[in-house]
């Protein structure tokens, strides 16, 4: 198989024409039930996509084209389980493979349509998992809905890293040295930063010391016991849960950004820090990584995040979660305001590093802000439904498009290192005060829907749409000025 894969790069090479058709039939193989265990898809699928990178194939057809064979190739495998329902371990070539079948077949019997979801990037039983989707009779609507959803997250996840290493061996100009150090430091300190909050985290569940001891003297006073029970979440089948991290969360956020203002604005003492990441933005732009931090800040545009928060609430809606709608339009309202008003009265200019750098005023940053605001909420209700030693996974995976998206701001010289800091800050003091009042009418369980995959996918579409309007004039309002 090897060899096959060495000599299909070698006849690309010399008829790149055929590249977006050979990573379109290479990811509908890839989805094929057994096909997708024979063929080596994840390694053809990085050759060609590094070959689509050097011969400079623009990326939409890469991801359009590979997010089409991936969805042709489920929807195949889901109309053949559907046409074999009750014989899947009789006919061949299925047979075959009886242990791979009862794997994928346990995993949809536990998770449902999510193992859909899931099992497009994980777990040898992928190819599987929609032909045993169809054979256990899920809905049809209900698994294009999905499919689509994870095939729009599935090819950037897959194409991207080839792509980039095509693009890079084929640039004018190396990587610059700088940005490996700062990415290595960054994850470093991210690293600390939330086992650190994992720690706090665990310390604050209703089984610590200190959870129990706030509970019993809360309940010594008439006041502070109203406010207690007044935010408790009551749960019948789960028991209840007062919202001590979240509280604590908007309280320490808002304290450490009170502080982180007073110093940055106020003093000169973070002054080095802010000058110190002006100056990198030179070693780290380049035509290799400005369109990687164009894309990451269009994606933290206001746009962007406004009609992903507006389509969740009116799916919430839809489905009787009144409450929930009603806070995550208020997150986005509080979020506007308080950016705005923040900027307007402390008035902090940018730097003068790109040619048409925004109009506003730079502290604190909007971005920075808005998408702490958006994954913070949505990490929020979604890790709710998880048991709580296991959260801390969702707040992680969460956290690195917020981390993406504020840090392209400052490599993109448009921010001080101390607005992102403090966009953060205050973005989490939002996300801690929206789900400690929403506990209030935590109820019921907030489980995925047909209405929630559609307004996930109309989000990905706008969101794809949107990059690709405004790629061409960001890059050059981006530009590093002359």
């Amino acid at each position: 198989m090897q060899q096959v894969t060495e000599n299909l790069i070698q006849w690309l090479t010399v008829h790149p024409g055929w590249l977006t058709a050979t990573i379109f039939l290479v990811a509908l193989l890839e989805s094929l039930a057994v096909a997708g265990l024979l063929v080596p898809g994840v390694a053809i699928l990085f050759a060609v996509s590094v070959l689509a990178g050097q011969t400079g194939t623009p990326v939409i057809e890469v991801l359009a084209w590979g997010t089409a064979g991936a969805i042709i190739g489920d929807f195949t495998s889901f109309w053949l389980g559907r046409h074999l329902q009750g014989r899947l371990h009789h006919v061949w070539p299925f047979r075959k493979h009886p242990v791979m079948i009862r794997r994928a077949e346990s995993l949809f019997a536990r998770h449902g349509g999510k193992s859909v979801f899931i099992g497009r990037f994980v777990g040898p039983v992928r190819p599987l998992i929609p032909m045993v989707a169809g054979a256990f009779n899920m809905p049809a609507r209900r698994f294009m809905f999905v499919n689509v959803a994870s095939a729009l997250a599935w090819a950037p996840f897959y194409l991207l890293p080839g792509f980039a290493v095509g693009a890079a061996l084929a640039g004018p100009e190396p990587v610059p040295t700088a940005l490996y150090i700062i990415g290595a430091a960054a994850a470093g300190v991210i690293a600390l930063a939330w086992f650190l909050f994992v720690r706090l985290q665990l310390g604050l569940r209703s089984e610590s010391r200190l959870y129990q001891y706030l509970e019993r003297s809360t309940s010594r006073y008439n006041a502070t016991h109203r406010f207690w029970r007044a935010l408790y979440s009551e749960r019948p089948a789960e028991g209840g849960e007062f919202p001590l991290a979240s509280i604590c969360l908007a309280l320490g956020a808002t304290g450490a950004f009170v502080l982180w203002a007073l110093f940055s604005q106020g003093t000169g003492i973070l002054q080095p820090a802010d000058f110190y990441f002006r100056d990198l933005t030179e070693i780290i732009r380049s035509p290799l990584t400005d369109p990687v931090l164009v894309l990451l800040t269009l994606a933290g545009d206001p746009p962007v995040l406004v009609t992903g928060s507006l389509l969740m609430a009116c799916a919430l809606l839809i489905r009787g979660y009144p409450s929930a709608a009603i806070h995550l339009v208020t997150a986005l309202v509080l979020t506007s305001v308080s950016v705005t008003l923040i900027k307007n009265g402390l008035g902090v200019a940018r730097p003068t590093i790109v040619s048409e750098p925004p109009s506003t005023f730079s502290f604190p940053s909007g971005h920075a802000t808005g998408i702490t605001v958006f994954v913070g909420i949505t990490a929020a209700f979604v890790a709710r439904e998880w048991a709580p030693a296991r959260r801390w996974r969702i707040y992680v995976l969460f956290s690195i498009p917020m981390v993406l998206v504020a840090a392209s701001r400052v490599a993109l010289g448009v921010h001080w290192f101390t607005d992102i800091v403090g966009g953060i800050l205050l973005g989490l003091a939002i996300c801690g005060l929206i789900r400690a009042s929403y506990s209030r009418y935590d109820r019921t369980p907030l489980s995925p829907d047909v209405f929630t995959v559609s307004a996930v996918v109309l989000w990905l579409i706008f969101l794809v749409g949107y990059l690709w309007w405004q790629y061409p004039a960001a890059l050059l309002a981006y530009a590093v000025a002359g």
